[in-house]
């Protein structure tokens, strides 16, 4: 098994920030076959060894990207997210990286499970891998996924997203990584939008509250736009990659929203 260590060893030595290596049209076009009919980007970096289990990253974008044309989600280089990918590519690490459209400004978590389905069936991913990480309201839809299936998704890397309150001790033992802009002029760090629904520092505020253990960055000088800076930085790939869950979940089968938590998962760290 490859270890985050080795990740982080060989993403030094062959990537520095900015080194881009991705045109887009690498990223195949695909929709899902159900009724959504979900438009996603994805691509497979190489490095796959025999049979290997891939991990797979799901981007969540802003809703300035919302529509159908299974183009816009990748503007301003997937908003820094894929240089993800070009981490991955530089130091010969396999994985998927997929990035759906959403419309209306909103993320159903019964979206991003469609999408997350579709490629489970067609690529060798990993089914204790899954990292879930947005932008704004793709932030957001980050928290609304995690509340909605915790115990399915390996990670979360929510930047510059709000969320409600309650519903958070559901997710207490999901890794968590949180990015936002102290000076966020669209999405208060503290108040989101002045609503039910909270910036990242109070959402980590409670959470810790809870017994949960978020990992959290916070810009001093920096708005709403920081994910090209958090996207960025170098320990965040290889973070991702050292999580799982050790049960993993049925994608095909997973409880309706609202419904019962999934239960019998645990993690491995």
């Amino acid at each position: 098994m490859r270890t985050c260590a080795a990740w982080a060893a060989a993403l030094a030595l062959s990537w520095t920030a900015g080194a881009q290596a991705i045109e887009y049209d690498r990223l195949e076009k695909a929709w899902t076959p159900d009724a959504q009919h979900v438009p996603y980007r994805v691509i497979q970096t190489p490095g796959r060894i025999g049979k290997e289990r891939l991990p797979l990253i799901v981007f969540l974008h802003g809703d300035w990207q919302d529509g159908e044309n299974n183009e816009s989600q990748l503007a301003g280089y997937g908003n820094g997210s894929l240089f993800l990918v070009d981490q991955a590519i530089h130091g010969n690490i396999p994985l998927v990286y997929v990035a759906p459209q959403t419309t209306h400004s909103y993320w159903p978590p019964d979206r991003v499970a469609a999408v997350v389905r579709d490629v489970l069936g067609r690529y060798p991913v990993d089914p204790r891998r899954i990292y879930l990480t947005g932008i704004s309201d793709g932030g957001s839809g980050v928290w609304d996924a995690l509340k909605t299936w915790p115990e399915c998704f390996a990670a979360g890397v929510p930047m510059s997203g709000m969320t409600e309150p309650a519903g958070l001790a559901s997710m207490v033992r999901v890794p968590l990584w949180v990015f936002h802009g102290a000076k966020d002029n669209d999405t208060d760090v503290e108040t989101g939008y002045g609503g039910a629904m909270v910036g990242s520092r109070a959402i980590v505020r409670d959470l810790r509250s809870l017994g949960a253990a978020p990992r959290y960055t916070e810009y001093p000088d920096e708005m709403h736009p920081i994910w090209h800076r958090a996207y960025s930085t170098p320990e965040l790939l290889p973070w991702l990659l050292d999580q799982r869950v050790a049960t993993p979940c049925d994608f095909a089968h997973l409880p309706p929203r609202g419904a019962a938590p999934v239960t019998g998962s645990s993690r491995n760290r």
